[in-house]
């Protein structure tokens, strides 16, 4: 009968539980899902100025780029000039807390960065901030 028993045993203990393992890694998943921050940018490297009192925008989630040759880029699709309070307006929408980050290049025109804001303000977004880059 000894032998009996210690038969039994051995085949249970041989078994693994996963249970519990698949819980952790499944729960791990979904924090670093949920804690991850994507990066919205507007489509385009642009060379920006310096500044030395350039600060981080925290709550930027609208970015808009303005090339050296004057082309607009949003949510990485070039778009006209008459398009960007559409746009903006779209993405506003979608995140009413957000404040808009112009990236204009520094070789660019300072008209087309003066007529890009005056779209942004017109959308309803005063909270405007143009990229610079510190030195």
């Amino acid at each position: 009968m000894r032998r009996r028993r210690q038969r039994i045993t051995e085949n249970s203990s041989a078994e693994i539980d996963m249970t519990s393992m698949m819980d952790v890694v499944f729960i791990m998943l979904i924090f670093f899902i949920v804690t991850t921050s994507f990066v919205k940018e507007a489509g385009i490297e642009v060379s920006r100025p310096a500044a030395a009192t350039a600060e981080r925008q925290e709550r930027a989630n609208i970015m808009i780029a303005v090339s050296e040759n004057g082309d607009i880029w949003i949510d990485q699709r070039q778009v006209d000039l008459r398009a960007v309070r559409a746009n903006v307006e779209r993405l506003r929408a979608e995140n009413p807390e957000g404040a808009v980050v112009i990236q204009a290049d520094a070789s660019s025109r300072t008209g087309i960065l003066v007529e890009v804001m005056d779209q942004v303000r017109l959308a309803g977004v005063l909270d405007v901030a143009i990229a610079a880059s510190r030195p």
